[in-house]
């Protein structure tokens, strides 16, 4: 029995990996979601894709938001897309059905039949025409994947660029740390009610004072002392 699988993967955490599922789920209804939050561009790399390959059989079929979420290396996008159709399993793209492999897969069935006779040496180029036709149409896609990334890099790099040149800070100086609100709330009510400071509240009663796991509340403690030390040097 034929199986489907949907894959959906997301590059950074930012990024919501739901709208994906939905758009696959909309289309396969019945198709078995894997998930995947990978930072990388080469499908060797992503190990729910791995897995896939490794059980997917002949007659399986595998759905993909957009050929960028296969691969976004044009080259190996296409090498494992023709290994893929070779095994007669089916690739679906939502937003690029023009490169599924049923679509390949008809200009490789609906070829001009032959004649028998001379005219068959014009009909086998059309034939050859339509096949690398149909390739060319997958590969434009895989590369038009990569492109994207690329002119994304080259976008935030030049956008970092422009930012430091006209005298901003990008990320965080070196040798400062950064102090979320609930760390710095956390702190006053430590400094404010907790024995070791001249307040009346025990440890345990600091910490569920403060809403903080029991290691927090040491590391917070310590970074206090830290602060008074060199305050008072």
């Amino acid at each position: 029995m034929s199986r489907e699988f949907g894959y959906c993967r997301i590059s950074t955490a930012r990024q919501n990996i739901e709208r994906q599922e939905r758009n696959i789920r909309t289309a396969f209804p019945e198709a078995v979601i894997v998930k995947e939050i990978y930072t990388g561009t080469k499908f060797q790399g992503r190990k729910e894709l791995e897995k896939i390959l490794d059980k997917i059989q002949t007659g399986d079929t595998i759905i993909f938001d957009s050929v960028s979420r296969m691969s976004r290396d044009a080259e190996e996008g296409f090498q494992l897309y023709e290994e893929l159709f070779h095994k007669n399993v089916s690739l679906v793209f939502l937003k690029e059905p023009h490169i599924n492999t049923e679509t390949y897969k008809k200009a490789v069935m609906n070829q001009v039949v032959m004649t028998g006779d001379k005219v068959d040496l014009i009909l086998d180029g059309v034939n050859k025409y339509l096949m690398e036709l149909a390739r060319e149409q997958i590969r434009i896609a895989f590369e038009q994947a990569e492109k994207e990334v690329s002119d994304l890099h080259q976008r935030t790099k030049e956008g970092i660029e422009t930012a430091r040149m006209n005298g901003k800070q990008i990320g965080q100086r070196k040798g400062t740390t950064y102090e979320t609100h609930k760390a710095k709330a956390a702190k006053d009510i430590i400094r404010r009610h907790n024995r070791s400071f001249g307040g009346s509240l025990t440890d345990d009663e600091t910490m569920k004072q403060a809403g903080i796991s029991r290691k927090s509340f040491y590391k917070y403690k310590r970074e206090l002392r830290s602060m008074d030390t060199i305050c008072r040097q």
